[in-house]
């Protein structure tokens, strides 16, 4: 191909081919697009059926009606034009980086250095067959004109005989015979050209430059060197969209939500069609919906993994209407894909195929929409000492590393099998420096107030007890495991503040052991304790926690805890 070589896409019938596009099944009927409203409604484009009934563009709709009282009438809609421009655009970036947006059904693309991947004889023909067919793939009917200014191209594009080539250098020539009305001047340098007693292109071309730059100015100037195949306007590249767009406007209002799934669906369809030939997977679904009169519905859909299967946001749009009903009815809507780039699987040369990444995405997806999102993400540690405590953050698995790692040398360590939630305990002990069969002295000095009154009265005999045996508790123990002074009143001397000595033996509470959960009993062994754990002790939710390790009798080793505020025990985990 020659340096310079521009390629003009045009879509015939622009509004006919967006609501075709959306609509497929009004392919085979004789339809007619109007705008305005009411009586004062005028044809923009027909379909063939209906042109041969006489349906033209400008007539009114109670004329077309007239004519061909079957006519099929939808209203021109924005959303399905702005939908089809954007899939128009992206097919032409799959073939060249520099495209320009020229307006409804109009694009240029710089198809230099393109003569490379179509070694044929007729290397730009190949091309233009090719954009047809990508095109024609996103239900876009496109014509293509090739040539080396925009006018040429534009013009050639508009013929019949799709795509057309203007020979390199001859472009004059080929915009010699047509009128000049294809240089679309405005009404004033129009006006001008026909007192003159101009009629073609050609003879304008054929007026010296200076002259006619001298009579109409700038714009005359610019006229003039299109005429003589000369573009003086460069190709304006076009920055990609970060989003995909997709919708309509409905011709009735729609109150069901499965009627307007139907829609949606052929909609996600399309953006499925569109992210795939990109190479990317939506990350995030907009939804907007014009309600009637004058309303206005805005959603957002985040998917924890980005994903291009139509069943998959078809579900997710069902449960988010389903959880915020919209409450009127529904007369357009849009829906906006934010692109990422789809997740890599690695594949298995003898095992099973692994899970793939939209099926997974589109599973996370459904976990998300029925459980909430506040209730589904992964988990990450927080900057705490108790080690049940964690924070929920976005589903972002890391990437595989790059390079294996090897394995650590040396003794394996001991793995804690945390107990989530913690299981309920009683645990039998002594009090603290005391013999378990004897009732020892207290290690506290009583309370101030009763000092005080011991001093007045006398004090009480303090007697021994027996040594516990399994089912009783000694020392004056509590319900929960806990020992209270002997001497000290109950009332006197807070659980959190209770000495704590040997402990003897640990038992799971009859209410919490399942079948499903550990059942812990046993005599102690090894007790290795306690380790103080304080966290947040100016708020209700603080911890003020006692750790053991213990081995039971049973030959299990746990980790057990004294809740202080509560004066609870607990099992935290079970060594492996």
């Amino acid at each position: 191909m020659n340096p310079c070589r521009l390629a003009c896409l045009l879509v015939p019938l622009f509004p006919l081919a967006a609501r075709l596009r959306s609509e497929p099944e009004l392919k085979r009927e004789a339809l007619a697009v109007v705008e305005g409203n009411g009586h004062a409604a005028r044809v923009v484009a027909a379909t063939r059926a209906a042109r041969r009934a006489g349906i033209r563009a400008g007539i009114t709709l109670p004329q077309a009606r007239a004519r061909m009282p079957k006519l099929v009438a939808r209203a021109r809609d924005e959303e399905c034009e702005r939908s089809a421009q954007e899939a128009l655009l992206e097919v032409a970036e799959s073939f060249s980086p520099r495209i320009e947006d020229a307006g409804p059904g109009y694009i240029y693309l710089d198809i230099d250095g393109l003569g490379l991947h179509f070694p044929g004889e007729f290397p730009e023909r190949d091309l233009g067959h090719a954009v047809m067919a990508a095109a024609e793939a996103v239900r876009v009917p496109v014509w293509v004109g090739i040539a080396a200014s925009k006018l040429a191209a534009r013009v050639a594009a508009g013929l019949p005989e799709s795509p057309t080539i203007v020979t390199p250098g001859e472009e004059a020539d080929f915009l010699a015979p047509l009128p000049l009305a294809r240089l679309a001047p405005d009404l004033q340098v129009h006006s001008t050209l026909q007192r003159w007693g101009l009629k073609t292109i050609g003879e304008l071309a054929q007026l010296p430059e200076s002259e006619v730059a001298s009579r109409l100015g700038h714009a005359g100037q610019a006229l003039h060197c299109v005429a003589r195949g000369l573009d003086p306007q460069p190709l304006i590249p076009r920055q990609p969209p970060p989003s995909f767009r997709e919708g309509m406007s409905l011709e009735w209002p729609l109150v069901a939500l499965e009627p307007f799934l139907f829609v949606a669906q052929a909609a996600l369809e399309r953006l499925a069609e569109r992210l795939s030939a990109r190479g990317l997977a939506c990350q995030r679904l907009d939804l907007s919906l014009r309600l009637e009169p004058d309303g206005l519905y805005e959603s957002s859909i985040d998917l924890p993994a980005p994903t291009r299967e139509v069943k998959t946001l078809l579900t997710l749009l069902r449960l988010e209407l389903d959880a915020r009903s919209p409450n009127a009815p529904v007369i357009g809507f849009h829906l906006t894909a934010q692109p990422d780039r789809p997740r890599q699987a690695q594949l298995s040369l003898f095992g099973p195929a692994a899970l793939s990444p939209d099926r997974l995405a589109a599973t996370l997806a459904s976990l998300f929409a029925l459980l909430g999102p506040d209730r589904v993400g992964s988990p990450r540690q927080v900057d705490s000492h108790c080690p049940e405590r964690f924070a929920l953050v976005e589903y972002a698995p890391p990437p595989p590393p790059q390079v294996r790692r090897q394995p650590r040398r040396g003794r394996g360590l001991l793995t804690v099998r945390a107990l989530r939630p913690p299981i309920a305990l009683e645990v039998i002990t002594t009090s603290e420096g005391t013999d378990p069969r004897t009732v020892g002295e207290a290690h506290e000095p009583p309370s101030p107030e009763y000092a005080e009154r011991s001093a007045e009265e006398p004090a009480e005999k303090v007697t021994e007890s027996p040594a516990p045996h399994k089912g009783q508790l000694s020392n004056g123990q509590l319900s929960n495991g806990q020992t209270h002074n002997s001497q000290v009143p109950n009332s006197q001397v807070p659980k959190s503040q209770l000495p704590i000595g040997k402990l003897l033996s640990v038992q799971s509470l009859s209410d919490e052991a399942t079948a499903k959960r550990p059942r812990i009993n046993g005599r102690v062994r090894v007790a290795s304790g306690p380790w103080n754990l304080e966290e947040e002790w100016w708020t209700e939710d603080g911890a003020e926690r006692d750790y053991w390790d213990v081995e039971l009798s049973d030959g299990g080793v746990y980790r057990i805890y004294l809740d202080r505020k509560s004066g609870d025990w607990y099992a935290d985990g079970i060594y492996d």
